[in-house]
């Protein structure tokens, strides 16, 4: 699938900011099965942007910005041609052994009703790529999709116990749990394209990978209860939320802020369409 990316996000902040740093991963890599055709970042104020890797192997992009601000708009726009694969990922660039992705960490630990969930997984002793399907569904199939329920600091087993939360919470718990049956998970952050029409997104989307030790990498979306295909674009990768976070940093003064982001996601011959449809109003 040939997809167009529009991803905006703006802030707004009370009293004007003298100093910004902002670690940026929005920038996809290509692999087998995601060739990147062009991407770009473009921020209305006078800023330095470096580009590096982060410890995941993520395109990392440093943001500075030195001079008082009231206001900050980054945009990116890019495009990428995708393959369904049944959601295996391999020939990614750099990547680390999949024993790094057992490690636990405070926002996906297994407590209360996921550990119940996987005893009851344990049982059926099916072997990891079917247990991963089961795990998967069974997320999909308890927790209720709800925007306003949790924070970015609401962790694996508080969303589980709450039945509810997006797909940052469906993701903690897939990895707290497939960790804890000693399958390597690790969270990942993109973009989909939504096919019932839901072009324009108020977030970004997050889903897993979790190992077979035959097929590698295979990455699972328990927010929609299928493994991801050829209407994501993955981004970035870690351990939880915070290692693959589009953006996260520090800023001096400022006051209160305000956040909006805006992602679109359309097929390329369409976004075409609707950019000449703008042009001509």
């Amino acid at each position: 699938m040939h997809l167009a990316v529009h991803y905006t996000t703006s802030y707004q902040y009370e009293r004007p900011a003298h100093r910004l740093v902002q670690m940026l991963r929005v920038a996809p890599l290509s692999f087998a099965g995601q060739t990147v055709l062009d991407w770009r970042i473009d921020v209305d104020s006078d800023a330095r942007l470096r580009e590096h890797r982060d410890g995941y192997g993520n395109m990392l992009h440093m943001l500075y910005v030195d001079h008082p601000i009231d206001r900050l708009n980054v945009t990116v726009t890019g495009r990428v041609l995708t393959e369904d694969r049944a959601g295996i990922v391999n020939g990614l660039p750099g990547d680390l052994p999949p024993q790094i992705f057992l490690r636990s960490t405070p926002l996906s630990h297994p407590e209360g009703s996921i550990t119940t969930l996987v005893h009851a997984l344990q049982r059926q002793d099916e072997g990891a790529r079917a247990t991963l399907h089961h795990l998967s569904e069974r997320i999909y199939l308890r927790m209720r999709y709800d925007d306003e329920a949790t924070a970015v600091s609401t962790t694996a087993s508080e969303a589980f116990e709450a039945g509810h939360g997006v797909c940052q919470d469906y993701v903690h718990i897939f990895c707290a749990a497939a960790r804890s049956l000693g399958i390597p998970a690790r969270y990942v952050s993109g973009h989909l394209y939504r096919r019932d029409g839901a072009n324009v997104q108020p977030a970004t989307h997050a889903w897993a990978e979790a190992w077979d030790p035959e097929l590698g990498w295979i990455a699972f979306d328990p927010t929609n209860g299928i493994c991801a295909d050829d209407a994501y674009v993955r981004i970035a990768c870690g351990l939880d939320y915070r290692d693959a976070a589009p953006f996260s940093g520090t800023v001096a003064g400022g006051g209160d802020q305000e956040m909006k982001v805006k992602v679109e996601v359309r097929e390329a011959r369409a976004a075409q369409q609707q950019m000449q449809q703008q042009q001509q109003r």
